[in-house]
């Protein structure tokens, strides 16, 4: 089939070529007149503008947008929405917030044109190993944009999972999960880094737990070749970002009255990441050497 990728970031670009080596032909659009040029070479069609890139198919279009979340989304949604007819298709793959995701989609339903919101994951494998899929929308949508996500998913990899807004709010559950699981795997190998005994080898753990270890995953995989790479992990710092998702997620919670305790405390231990002195912890030593003449430690 023929659509449009507007985004050639490292998600965008790759998804790209995922497509056109299975015979898609792709229109493709940025702000950035080198990633547009790459992909030419590549046997992309590219485009100067949206606009451009719109004139470039045939009805109905399939307009795939992967620019970054917010303001970004905001403004490549309305001049896209601007340019699209009746019937047309217009994916959101950003991870947009999925109220923010609801209300687009009623303002592209006043306009005649159908939204399909994808959560997408899979990062920088995605290419090689293909992404997963998360699709909200309409039915008939889903079915016409379906040859280009079987495409860009692994077998099984891409689902239609509810209206618009679902597929965003199931990629937001999804990340909130994945916070809470890799803070258990760095808690974890913390605790076998400080064995008093002996030196553990925890690249040949992390790789062992990935045969038939309830604890096994691809992410113990990715962590046995970090360890493969840098043993005790000395060219890192432990600063940790976060997207805006698992906050989210615990914003939901909050909302909804939905326990999220594991997700919670990994996304405030990302918080405690960036602090090179936690303020709370001088608090705490100086009230024990207060009230039980506790020694501390001079800064």
């Amino acid at each position: 089939m023929q659509l449009g990728m507007v985004g050639l970031g490292r998600m965008g670009a790759n998804m790209t070529r995922r497509l056109m080596k299975d015979g898609h032909r792709v229109v493709v659009t940025d702000v950035d007149e080198r990633a547009v040029h790459d992909l030419v070479g590549e046997g992309a069609a590219g485009a100067a503008s949206v606009s451009e890139l719109i004139e470039k198919l045939p009805a109905p279009r399939v307009v795939w947008l992967m620019v970054p979340a917010g303001d970004a989304t905001e403004a490549v949604f309305a001049e896209a929405l601007a340019h699209l007819d009746q019937g047309d298709i217009l994916i959101d793959g950003a991870n947009s917030h999925y109220t923010d995701t609801r209300r687009r989609g009623e303002e592209a339903d006043r306009r005649g044109v159908r939204m399909l919101d994808a959560g997408v994951s899979g990062g920088v494998w995605g290419l090689a190993e293909g992404y997963n899929l998360m699709v909200g929308g309409e039915e008939g949508a889903f079915e016409t944009a379906r040859p280009a996500l079987e495409t860009l998913a692994p077998d099984n990899g891409v689902a239609h999972v509810g209206p618009v807004g679902a597929g965003h709010f199931v990629k937001m559950v999804h990340n909130g999960i994945e916070y809470g699981l890799l803070q258990a795997y760095g808690e974890g190998f913390e605790a076998l880094a400080a064995y008093p005994h002996a030196e553990l080898d925890l690249e040949r753990i992390a790789e062992l737990w990935t045969h038939g270890a309830v604890v096994r995953s691809w992410l113990l995989e990715l962590l046995a070749r970090a360890f493969a790479q840098d043993p005790a992990l000395d060219g890192i710092h432990g600063y940790i970002d976060d997207s805006g998702m698992g906050r989210w997620t615990v914003d939901f919670g909050v909302e909804q009255a939905v326990p999220l305790p594991a997700i919670s405390a990994a996304l405030f231990a990302r918080f405690r990441s960036r602090q090179d002195d936690s303020f709370s912890a001088k608090v705490v030593a100086a009230l024990r050497n207060q009230f039980g003449g506790h020694p501390v430690r001079e800064a």
